[in-house]
């Protein structure tokens, strides 16, 4: 009777088509993709036109995106906008990072970003800028692959080894420069040099000419909720350089804070 039992193979995931298109075409919009040419963005979307066509209408019912009046085609409407600002509201971390992000453009004169790890990736959260050309143009709600950041590094850093095998299991490591680990074991190993210093840091790692440094945030728990970097010019990243010191000391002291503000009392006598 085997031959007549039916299979009993399980879908991995209850997921629902339609609102899998949606979220793509909100992700492809809010990447700047404004959906004036239809059948582009369709092709685009490997989404079938009228399909297309008809979420946009139903997105646009609902707020959750608006007709640009002048240009044409869509951006992101208030609809979203105020679903979002309800999700961030419910981040703590969020609730007490600005503060400290004007801080450190205050002692530094530099861009800094407040960020969280989703996976294989970082989510910009908040972010603050000095006057300034060199300023970051990195937009809240950006992400970024976290083993080529160094928020995403300083982060990957807090994870267990096997956690973090688990993550990058059969997973292809994009570089962005020649200083981008591109295998799991050299990315350990560089998160080994980021966890022992409790800084990540990147002299054009990722960017060319663009430097960045980055330490996590700890709440009451003691978890790594998020982390705190700043960028700018390479040349100011130099790590013989007259600024290296100065940066380092001021993102851990504020990131302590930050963490101190969380509810985190885990300091170890060293970092005191």
């Amino acid at each position: 009777m085997a031959g007549t039992q039916k299979s009993e193979t399980k879908e991995p995931l209850y997921v629902v088509p339609p609102v899998t298109r949606a979220i793509a075409l909100l992700r492809y919009i809010a990447a700047g993709n404004r959906c004036r040419n239809i059948s582009n963005a369709a092709k685009t979307l490997d989404i079938n036109r009228t399909t297309l066509i008809r979420l946009l209408a139903t997105l646009e019912a609902e707020s959750i995106i608006e007709p640009i009046a002048d240009d044409g085609g869509y951006r992101l409407g208030t609809g979203l906008i105020a679903l979002a600002s309800e999700a961030l509201n419910e981040r703590s971390i969020l609730q007490v990072a600005r503060p400290f992000l004007k801080q450190l453009v205050e002692a530094l004169n530099l861009s800094a970003h407040l960020g969280v790890l989703e996976g294989r990736e970082i989510v910009y959260l908040a972010r603050e800028t000095p006057n300034s050309h060199l300023a970051s143009t990195v937009r809240e709600g950006t992400r970024l692959p976290a083993h080529a950041t160094t928020i995403g590094r300083i982060l990957l850093a807090e994870m267990p080894t096997a956690s973090l095998r688990s993550l990058y299991a059969g997973q292809t490591m994009e570089s962005f420069t020649t200083k981008t680990r591109t295998t799991l074991a050299d990315l350990e190993k560089q998160l080994q040099n980021d966890r022992a210093r409790g800084i990540a840091w990147s002299v054009a790692n990722f960017e060319r000419e663009i430097g960045s440094a980055a330490v996590a945030i700890h709440d009451h728990q003691a978890r790594a909720v998020g982390a705190i970097n700043v960028t700018g010019h390479a040349s100011v990243f130099a790590e013989d350089g007259p600024h290296a010191e100065k940066i380092e000391h001021e993102l851990k002291a504020v990131a302590r804070a930050m963490s101190e503000a969380l509810g985190y009392r885990g300091w170890s006598a060293d970092q005191l």
